[in-house]
C-alpha cells in the first residue's frame, strides 16, 4: 500500500506524536509498503533514526507570514522554498512562545478554513505534489486541526482520506473567542471530509465524536499508542530503596501536573524522610513555561528537599532508558483529560510501575497493562498516598511493573499498532 502520511512538527523540541508517527512509518516501510512521512509546519524531532521527507510542507514562517501580510500570499513558489529551510523553521521553538493569543487564534480559523483561508497557496503546493509525485493510495492526517485539507485532497486525488485525533481539545480550550467558537464551527464543518477517523483510546473516540466533531462515533477506530520496545525492559540491577526514586517525564508545564507531583513528594518525604526520597525529572521545557520550573524548583528548596531533586533537561532515547531504569514508581498526573500518554507506555515497557489520575485514557491504559494504580485527579494527597503504597510493599511494585512490562511488550509493540492503522486504511482502499 501506499501511504502519504502527512504529520505535524513540533518546532525542534522531541514530541511523542512525533516519535510515535516516525515510528509507525518505520515499521510499514519495513514490512514492504510505500510510505512518506511528511512534515508540516517545522521538521520533525525523533530519538530514533527519522524517516520523516526532508521537505516541509506548509512551513511555519510561510503559514504566518501569510496570515499577517497579504503580499507573501501571492508571492512565487521559489520564494517560499527559502523560507522553508528546515534550520531557520526549527528556530521557530523560541518564536512560538511569544506568538500573541490573538494571532494563535486567527491562525488556526484560517487552516482550518484551508482552500478559503490564507494559506490556500500552501494547501495548492501540498496537493499538487500529493497528486503529481506521491500519488499515494490513502492519506493520512495526523491531527483534525489539518483536517481541512480533507476536501481539496478528495477533490485531486479520489483517494481514502483518514484522520488522527491526538490531544486537539486541549488545544483549542486555550483559544480566545470567537475564534474559539469560529474553530469548532468550522471543526464540525469539516469532518464530514474525512473516510474515517482514528483516536488512541476508546474515551477520546466518544468524547471527541460528542463534544467537537458531531460525527458517530462508529466512524472512529480506536488504535492505541504504541513504542519500539527495542531497549526497552531490558533487565537492570536497580538499587533496592532507600532512596526511593519518583520519576516524571513528560513536557513541563502547568497541564502536564508536576507540580501536583512535587507537592505529592513533599508529603512523601515528610512521611519518609527526605534522604530516603528522590524525585527525578525530565523533559521538554519550553521558554514560557521557565517561570514554572522555577517556582516549583524554589519550593522545593523552601522545603530543604534540594539534595533530593534531580532535574536532568531533556533526554536522548538512550539517556530516557536509563533514566526510567532508575525509578521505582513513576507518575504524570496531568490536569487535563489525557488522551495519549506515551510516557505511561515507555515507564510501562521497562517495568517502572505508574500512578495516575483516573481520567482521560489512563483508566483503559491501567486496564490493558494491569501495571499501576489509578488515583483521585488533581490531588497531590492522592497521588501521594498511591506512591506510598508501593513504597510499603515491595511485592507489589514489583508485580505491577512486572505485568505492565510483559503487557506493553506484548500488546503495545510497533508491530502491533502498526497493523491495527494499517487494517484501518485497507478498511477504505
Amino acid at each position: 500500500m501506499k501511504v502519504a502520511y502527512i504529520t505535524a512538527g513540533a518546532a525542534g523540541m522531541y514530541c511523542g506524536t512525533c516519535i510515535h508517527d516516525n515510528m509507525v512509518a518505520t515499521v510499514l516501510k519495513q514490512q514492504g509498503h510505500n510510505v512518506a512521512l511528511i512534515p508540516t509546519y517545522t521538521p520533525t524531532r525523533t530519538d530514533e533514526t527519522n524517516v520523516s521527507m526532508d521537505r516541509v510542507f506548509f512551513g511555519g514562517v510561510n503559514v504566518y507570514l501569510q496570515q499577517k501580510l497579504s503580499i507573501f500570499r501571492h508571492t512565487p513558489w521559489t520564494l517560499d522554498k527559502l523560507l522553508d529551510n528546515p534550520t531557520l523553521l526549527n528556530g521557530l521553538a523560541r518564536f512560538s512562545s511569544s506568538t500573541d493569543a490573538r494571532d494563535l487564534g486567527e491562525l488556526t480559523v484560517s487552516m482550518l478554513r484551508a482552500e478559503q483561508g490564507y494559506q490556500k497557496k500552501e494547501l495548492a503546493k501540498l496537493v499538487r505534489w500529493l497528486a503529481e509525485e506521491n500519488k499515494p493510495d490513502v492519506v493520512y492526517l495526523t491531527n483534525s486541526m489539518l483536517v481541512g485539507f480533507t476536501r481539496e485532497i478528495k477533490k485531486a486525488l479520489g483517494v481514502p482520506v483518514i484522520c488522527a485525533l491526538q490531544g486537539e481539545d486541549i488545544f483549542l480550550q486555550d483559544l480566545i473567542e470567537p475564534y474559539k467558537s469560529e474553530a469548532l464551527t468550522l471543526l464540525r464543518e469539516r469532518a464530514v471530509d474525512p473516510d474515517g477517523f482514528v483516536a488512541p483510546c476508546r474515551y477520546y473516540a466518544q468524547f471527541m465524536a460528542d463534544a467537537y466533531l458531531n460525527v458517530p462515533v462508529d466512524k472512529i477506530a480506536v488504535v492505541p499508542l504504541g513504542l519500539n520496545t527495542e531497549g526497552h525492559g531490558t533487565p537492570v540491577q536497580k538499587p533496592e530503596p532507600p532512596p526511593f526514586i519518583i520519576g516524571y517525564l513528560a513536557r513541563i508545564c502547568p497541564e502536564k501536573g508536576l507540580h501536583i507531583l512535587v507537592d505529592a513528594f513533599r508529603i512523601v518525604a515528610e512521611a519518609f524522610g527526605a534522604d530516603n526520597v528522590q524525585l527525578h525529572v525530565a523533559g521538554y521545557l519550553g521558554r514560557k513555561d521557565e517561570p514554572y520550573l522555577e517556582e516549583l524548583v524554589n519550593q522545593i528548596r523552601a522545603w530543604n528537599l534540594s539534595d533530593s531533586f534531580v532535574h536532568h533537561g531533556e533526554v536522548t532515547r538512550t539517556q530516557k532508558i536509563d533514566f526510567l531504569n532508575r525509578l521505582h514508581v513513576f507518575s504524570v498526573p496531568t490536569v487535563y483529560r489525557e488522551s495519549k500518554g506515551l510516557s505511561i507506555i515507555e515507564s510501562l515497557a521497562n517495568g517502572v510501575p505508574v500512578v495516575q489520575p483516573q481520567h482521560g485514557a489512563f483508566p483503559e491504559m491501567i486496564g490493558a497493562t494491569e501495571g499501576g494504580i489509578l488515583v483521585e485527579p488533581e490531588s497531590a494527597e492522592a497521588v501521594a498516598v498511591g506512591i506510598m503504597e508501593l513504597l510499603n510493599d515491595a511485592e507489589r511494585r514489583e508485580s505491577l511493573g512486572e505485568a505492565g512490562k510483559t503487557n506493553v511488550h506484548q500488546k503495545f509493540n510497533d508491530t502491533v499498532v502498526a497493523e491495527q492503522l494499517l487494517k484501518v486504511f485497507e478498511k477504505y482502499t
